[in-house]
């Protein structure tokens, strides 16, 4: 599609609630107002289960981020019913989304339970500690957490499992053969246009797969 194409759909693209409201219709009132401030005992239980995660974050200007977190079991600690810890391991540094927790402390957090198409969503503001009881409680593998991100909450809610559904996510019969998923190393060779030796080993061989703690 050329640009010019491309420039007309966004100028040309919804800019009201009622325009939006004019395609997809009004939510029933009972689920607007299905947040709460809070967990409950169920919700603690899913926390309990949900070992990945995605933190959505963005700075002072908007600039927007979501990364993925995630352990064999469940990385997140629950203070009470309105706070929630999690803990950051080991990674390439680049800290995205805790620069923009210094700017801006809203978050927004989906959690998964492998295998269950149900999505927990929370909404708050997050604070970053180094404090050495908090980092030792969100210890995995005998190393403390390198640092521990509280989040309190505004809002938890339930999303309905739709667009798991549709995805198949948890389906391996549906997952599309390795072979042809791209290796993270050659798409960032191609994203910052280095060559890859001819004689390198296939991909998905990354050093991190064997350093994950």
């Amino acid at each position: 599609m050329d640009v010019d194409r491309i420039d007309e759909l966004v100028q040309n693209g919804i800019g009201t609630k009622e325009e939006l409201e004019a395609v997809l219709g009004i939510p029933h009132p009972a689920i607007v107002d299905k947040a709460r401030p809070h967990l409950t005992p169920l919700i603690r239980d899913f926390l309990s289960l949900a070992r990945f995660f995605t933190l959505a974050t963005a700075d002072a200007a908007g600039n927007c981020d979501c990364s993925p977190r995630g352990d064999i079991t469940s990385s997140v600690l629950v203070l009470d019913d309105h706070t929630i810890v999690l803990p950051d391991r080991p990674g390439n540094r680049r800290a995205d989304s805790y620069r923009n927790i210094l700017e801006n402390p809203h978050v927004g957090l989906l959690f998964f339970v492998p295998g269950d198409e149900e999505v927990l969503r929370v909404n708050g503001r997050a604070t970053l500690s180094t404090d050495a009881e908090l980092l030792e409680k969100l210890s995995l593998h005998g190393k403390p957490a390198q640092l521990a991100v509280i989040v309190r909450i505004d809002e938890v809610f339930l999303h309905c499992a739709r667009a798991l559904l549709r995805a198949k996510l948890w389906d391996s019969s549906a997952y599309p053969a390795r072979r042809l998923v791209p290796s993270m190393r050659d798409m960032h060779a191609e994203l910052v246009s280095i060559e890859v030796p001819a004689d390198a080993e296939p991909g998905k061989g990354e050093l991190y797969r064997e350093y994950l703690y």
